[in-house]
Order: structure tokens, then sequence, then C-alpha cells
């Protein structure tokens, strides 16, 4: 395992920058572009940034929480670090990708790691179509707003919203309404992951809705289009007694 190369970036929260230079003084380190596992120091943010840097390179992402929630994380320790790499139980992740088509006919691609979330940007609720495998499930929807999340997002926006909490290996996506007005009592549905997910918006002079797919937002939508995207795998490295598994499972237990 030592002949593992090592690479370390941190967020620019100080905490996290003092263990990056600990880390390097301690351990041999390369470039980002040379190593075969990045450790990634900081919170489930800082995460989410190493994951879209790295989606077309060919590394493992270890990382260790210098941050608030840090649930995408392992707890920090600076002590053994190649034994817990070696040690580590492999995850891949597939995000999903969001099309989008604006009011002024433009479009624009992004990916999600979390979730995909539609919001309203006045106070007016929007007015929302549901299409499923090219099939439309909801007519109309009036509600602050809906998101399609990932396993590895159920915990985050989407538990928040009174979503369901997915095991990674469930092979499904959320669709989760915010704050919905009518149909009142509608509070979601369960998807298969291959499920391609179309929201339209109904009223976008009346009602403009924004998309986001994690950090990037796209204003006055007219028509989004969700797919997860197997094409692209991240893989991430959790010590066995703390992998994303047994948190997911822990966190739909927790009081």
């Amino acid at each position: 395992m030592s002949q593992i190369k090592l690479a370390f970036i941190a967020s620019q929260d100080e905490t996290a920058l003092q263990a990056k230079r600990a880390l390097e003084n301690k351990y041999p380190h390369v470039p980002e572009n040379d190593a075969d596992v990045v450790v990634v120091l900081g919170g489930d943010g800082k995460m989410l940034e190493a994951l879209r840097y790295y989606i077309d390179k060919p590394v493992k992402v270890f990382g260790m929480n210098k941050g608030t929630v840090g649930f995408l994380m392992n707890e920090f320790s600076s002590d053994n670090l190649l034994k817990r790499i070696e040690a580590a139980t492999l995850v891949t992740l597939h995000p999903l990708r969001m099309h989008v088509e604006t009011s002024t006919g433009t479009t624009k691609e992004a990916l999600a790691f979390n979730e995909v979330s539609l919001l309203r940007e006045t106070s007016q609720t929007a007015k929302l179509r549901i299409t499923i495998d090219g099939t439309v499930r909801m007519e109309e929807l009036l509600c602050d707003g809906i998101l399609v999340s990932t396993p590895a997002g159920s915990t985050a926006y989407n538990l928040s919203a009174h979503g369901p909490i997915i095991p990674l290996g469930a092979g499904i996506l959320a669709l989760t309404p915010i704050s919905a007005f009518r149909p009142r009592r509608w509070r979601g549905a369960l998807l298969q992951h291959d499920a391609e997910i179309k929201i339209e918006s109904l009223d976008v002079r009346k009602r403009p809705v924004s998309a986001t797919a994690d950090s990037t937002e796209v204003r006055d939508i007219k028509a989004v289009s969700v797919k997860e995207d197997r094409s692209i795998k991240l893989n991430l490295l959790y010590d066995p007694d703390h992998n994303l598994d047994e948190r997911v499972l822990k966190e739909q237990f927790s009081p």
C-alpha cells in the first residue's frame, strides 16, 4: 500500500488547511493530477466540489470531515491513514444529469450528486406537470418546489423536505414535493434509478421557477429533464465501520 500515491486537498477553512499541512508533513504526497487517491479535507460541500472536479479522472476519493455536517466524509484522524485507505470500502456513485430549457428557449445541462431541485422564484406557488418515462403522472402540482434525489443525497435536502431515506444499493430515486399545496396530501414517489423524469413549469410568466443541480442554478425554466447518468462513476472510499450504507441505516433509526 505504500506505493499508493496520495494527494491532499482542503477547503479554505483554517482548520481544514491546518489538517492538510499536518498530513503533508506526515505522509509522502504528489500533485493532485498524479494521485491514485485524493484525500479531501472539509465538509460535504468540499466533497461535492471534488467529485465534480475529478469526474473524468480515474482516482479514488477519501474524505475526512473538517466541516460542519460531513455526511459524505469519514472521521478525521492523522493516524494510520495508509492502513485506513487499504481497508476502506469502495462506494461507486452515479450523478443525475439535468437538462433545462428556459422560458427564452436557451438550454443548459448540469450534474447533481445530491439532488436536482425546482423552486418558485416569487411569492406565487409553482405550477408543475410531472411526466415519468413519457407518461404524464400528475397534470398539475401547486407547490413551493420539487426535488429529485439520489440515494447519497436522500439524507440532505430531501430528508428536510420529509422525503424518504434511500439505501445506496436500492436502485431508486426519490421524487419529493416541497410544501405541496394541491394535491395537499401528495408526499412524492419512489422511482427506478433509470426513470426519465420531466417536470414542466405551466405558467412561466406569472409563476417563474428555478432549477438547481447541487450548486448550479438556472432561472426561469420552462422544462427540466432528469436522468441518472450511469456512464459516470465516482469512486469514494469509506472506513468499513463508518461507510455510507451504515450511516444511511442509522439515519432511519435516529430520534
